[in-house]
């Protein structure tokens, strides 16, 4: 089977996808605003990934956030409870870190189920 990969780059791609399961990563394109503005950014990214490659938000297997600010986990709770449908919330391993660009507030790892 084949690995299908969307907008490959030399560093990485917008997605990968392997027997039916994809990953992708989220990272905010403006990094110039608040903590909710940031999630916004990168659930609406996720949504045009998921669709991207035939899978939707209520097929996410599992969700690997990196947060820089303890103190933004309500931002982030609250923008993906209000995302997520009902009943369909993935795994999900929330990490502070520091990341790579001091303006960034939060990354998210996707795993999705593709038909």
């Amino acid at each position: 089977m084949n690995i299908q990969r969307l907008n490959p780059a030399p560093r990485w791609s917008d997605a990968t996808v392997y027997k039916g399961i994809a990953h992708f990563v989220e990272v905010p394109n403006n990094t110039d605003c608040a903590m909710d503005e940031q999630i916004a950014q990168i659930l609406g990214q996720a949504d045009a990934t998921l669709a991207a490659i035939g899978s939707d938000k209520s097929r996410l297997l599992s969700a690997t956030i990196y947060i820089t600010h303890q103190d933004n986990v309500p931002a982030l709770n609250s923008a993906w409870a209000a995302w997520l449908p009902v009943d369909c919330a993935p795994s999900r391993a929330c990490v502070k870190v520091e990341l790579l660009d001091p303006a960034m507030l939060v990354e998210i790892a996707f795993v999705a189920a593709v038909d």
